[in-house]
């Protein structure tokens, strides 16, 4: 016997239908649903790269060996020193709020001036540097440390001074309790900020090239060695875009319309110890792509003179040599990876990028 075709699977619902009683519902069946086979997934792009695409890869791979690498990641373990002396710092500490920390050689420096610092308990994180009570507004506090720090000046403690003052505060967007001068910053191991830009032309023979200063030999810290086109620290009272734009100006001579092209990368942070005190920094990154036409000129005599030189001279600068400012180097690293001339497969590519932030971010 022949057996007719079962018929298609019918698909029930439930239907209701509001009514003035209320609702009534009953089953219905619907027709059946087509079976629609599922679309293949898009197979994966076969178009083959652009020559600045593939131009970008084989430079990536040859900046990206072993032995650049570990240079590459040397030069960022060079931000991050003396660590190991953080369980000998001292807390200082103003409104109940922990604002730097001290070397036990600079608190026994303020302990000379009762009148204006309190010194309790041992040195080291159990005890703490204060300010004297009748201190309690920003304005007392800032006068009557400069007046210390001008006598630690006079007398050779505090060096490099630069008239310029940074806030003393427990995080960028908190109110400063003090002013200070910045040459004694580091002395109190306060959070401090600056700006970073990577001043950078894309050129048809030579590809992707960085702008590097010469810090004039006069500089009081890292005279000679080899800096960004802009770079400076954020002074208090002044918008991190403006500080970028007034220090093209200084530094380049660029044009405020040009500088203001700059745009934001992100921050870099590290911690360092040297031998005068705690550096817990905080550094905003700048890309600015610059016309083949631009030539920075020094302007403020911070700078000896600016070169253009192919990122793959300035990757090996970084790796092989000391030439650079040290946290040049972070700033550069972090430019490379972002712009994709460090591999990802590269061995210690993930350490390397981890090792961009290891500061405090507050």
């Amino acid at each position: 016997m022949l057996l007719s075709p079962a018929p298609p699977l019918r698909h029930c619902v439930r239907i209701a239908r509001a009514g003035a009683s209320g609702s009534l519902v009953r089953r219905a069946c619907l027709p059946p649903r087509s079976r629609v086979a599922p679309t293949p997934a898009a197979s994966a792009s076969t178009s083959p790269l652009t020559a600045a695409q593939a131009s970008r890869m084989q430079q990536a791979a040859a900046l990206s060996t072993p032995a650049l690498m570990a240079g590459y990641a040397r030069r960022v373990a060079e931000c991050n020193l003396g660590l190991e002396e953080l369980p000998t710092l001292t807390p200082f500490i103003v409104e109940g709020k922990a604002v730097g920390q001290l070397k036990p050689n600079f608190v026994e420096q303020l302990s000379r001036f009762p009148d204006v610092f309190k010194i309790s308990g041992p040195t080291g994180p159990s005890g703490c540097v204060s300010l004297a009570a009748l201190l309690d507004t920003q304005d007392a506090r800032t006068s009557a440390v400069a007046r210390v720090m001008g006598q630690l000046r006079d007398e050779g403690h505090i060096t490099g001074w630069r008239d310029e003052l940074y806030p003393v505060t427990s995080g960028f967007y908190e109110t400063p309790v003090m002013l200070v001068e910045r040459a004694a910053a580091v002395s109190f191991g306060i959070k401090a900020y600056g700006v970073h830009i990577n001043g950078f032309v894309e050129t048809a023979d030579r590809g992707v090239c960085l702008w590097v200063a010469k810090r004039s030999m006069s500089k009081p810290n890292w005279p000679g060695k080899l800096d960004h086109i802009v770079a400076g620290g954020q002074p208090f009272g002044v918008s991190v875009m403006e500080n970028v734009v007034k220090e093209c100006q200084e530094e380049a001579s660029m044009p405020r319309e040009l500088a203001m092209t700059a745009r934001p990368a992100g921050c870099v942070s590290y911690t360092t110890i040297s031998s005068i005190g705690l550096k817990p920094d905080v550094l905003f990154v700048f890309d600015i792509r610059l016309p083949e036409s631009f030539v920075p000129e020094p302007q403020d005599g911070e700078v000896e003179n600016f070169r253009l030189l192919p990122i793959a001279n300035v990757a090996k600068l970084v790796a092989e040599t000391d030439e650079f400012k040290t946290n040049c180097s972070l700033v550069i690293v972090d430019f490379m990876i972002r712009h994709g001339f460090v591999a990802p497969d590269a061995p210690g590519y993930l350490s390397l990028v981890k090792s961009m932030r290891t500061g405090d971010f507050s």
